[in-house]
């Protein structure tokens, strides 16, 4: 598979531009506890200005290449690799075009279009 299904692709879950890298389109589930999941596809290639969040993320890269960048070390997570952010962590991260990655987030990071 080169795509998400489109069942998983509902413009109701679709996350707000401001709330995500140029070039990446993303859908969002929320949690009843306040956590989401997010999965984003590349459109190009680009990055990820260094964030931090007040929850732990945990990743997985379906396809492609996502560089992690914490400390200034790049770590590379390749198709089928997973990596956890524990709170409080700056990080940033730069991936390819047709790079595929889906997140889990324990508490609230994306805003959809229709939030407003």
């Amino acid at each position: 598979m080169n795509d998400f299904p489109n069942f998983m692709k509902n413009p109701l879950n679709k996350i707000a531009a401001q709330s995500q890298s140029k070039g990446i389109e993303g859908y969002v589930f929320d949690g009843i506890d306040g956590s989401q999941m997010a999965y984003w596809t590349c459109h190009e290639d680009g990055f990820s200005k260094e964030h931090v969040h007040d929850y732990d993320e945990y990743m997985i890269v379906v396809q492609g290449l996502y560089t992690l960048i914490i400390n200034g070390e790049k770590i590379p997570v390749k198709s089928g690799e997973e990596y956890y952010i524990q709170k409080g962590i700056p990080h940033a991260g730069e991936f390819l075009a047709s790079t595929r990655t889906i997140h889990a987030f324990g508490g609230k990071r994306a805003k959809r279009v229709t939030d407003g």
